[in-house]
């Protein structure tokens, strides 16, 4: 089973329009309601897969009882810890007119210590029946950078595998715990090593520096030009194929759904490379975020290619 925690859960809300304008009465033409967060697309891509996901986190009142519902067509079982406030909305407005993004992403509510307390209960006994656990993304109000670390101590404490895909402080100290797996990106990489890191021998090399610090697996995304990870094994890096992107919104959420899935299922690294690329890629073909069609994934897969890297 692949546990997912998303602690700042949303609704998701993408407004199509045409010809935003400020101060003035906007008709929508078109609007999507989809559960969001990190972990969440982490969770649907996983589920794609035909893997067991349980997705935890925070949700509360009816926003949180949407969310819940909206995983059900996934195959999703949902274990939140349930607050009366309402969980976010993070409103997404697309203007086809001026091919313009604007976003609204609601601060959500503020979790107490008593309330986090509780969720470490329940993420304890979940724990125990997962094979990795991936967590992602921002945390509530209420929170501090010590929020990961001690969920990545929980999971490691059981003997299990853990996923930290997070940025600034919650990243800096959640590695301090020596997570299973991190996938920065550049400016996280700069943050965590101070190094310039301006060419690909000096990512490689503080990638190994974090690698060294007791983070078994580093990933790091290198968009169009695929990805790499440093481990024990050694250092290998992806080369995908040329696509016709649609969206890569989320895209980096489905490499982890990839990873968590490869290590569940006990590949070697090169292979697990290559399943996190092939559904990176694939989810990039479609609109919907956090999403892929299987067959997709299956005729990119065999066009991943894997090097060791000295």
């Amino acid at each position: 089973m692949i546990l997912t925690v998303t602690l700042n859960a949303a609704i998701d809300k993408r407004y199509v329009v045409e010809g935003y304008k400020v101060g003035e009465v906007n008709r929508v033409k078109e609007c999507a309601y989809t559960p969001g967060g990190k972990g969440l697309n982490v969770s649907k891509p996983a589920a794609i897969s035909g893997a067991q996901v349980v997705a935890t986190g925070f949700v509360g009142g009816h926003a949180g009882n949407y969310i819940e519902a909206s995983l059900e067509p996934f195959h999703i079982k949902s274990a939140f810890y349930h607050l009366e406030a309402e969980s976010r909305s993070c409103i997404n407005i697309w203007d086809e007119v001026n091919h313009q993004q604007t976003e609204f992403l609601e601060p959500g509510f503020t979790v107490s210590e008593d309330d986090f307390l509780g969720f470490i209960e329940k993420f304890k006994s979940l724990v125990k029946d997962a094979d990795v656990v991936a967590m992602s993304g921002s945390v509530p109000k209420g929170l501090d950078g010590t929020a990961y670390q001690k969920l990545v101590q929980i999971v490691k404490a059981a003997g299990k595998k853990v996923i930290l895909d997070t940025s600034g402080k919650l990243l800096e100290m959640g590695i301090q715990a020596c997570p299973t797996m991190i996938k920065p990106n550049i400016d996280e990489i700069r943050m965590l090593t101070g190094k310039s890191c301006d060419n690909m021998d000096d990512i490689i090399q503080a990638a190994k520096e974090i690698h060294s610090r007791g983070v078994e697996i580093v990933a790091v995304s290198l968009g169009g030009d695929g990805a790499f990870v440093v481990c024990d094994e050694g250092i290998y890096q992806a080369k995908v194929p040329k696509i016709d992107a649609v969206n890569t919104v989320g895209c980096g959420d489905s490499m982890i759904a990839g990873f968590a899935l490869g290590l569940s299922e006990g590949l070697p690294i090169e292979e697990v490379l290559r399943k996190a690329s092939a559904i990176s890629a694939a989810a990039a073909l479609r609109e919907e975020t956090g999403f892929y069609v299987k067959e997709d994934m299956e005729r990119l897969f065999p066009q991943i290619q894997i090097m060791k890297l000295n």
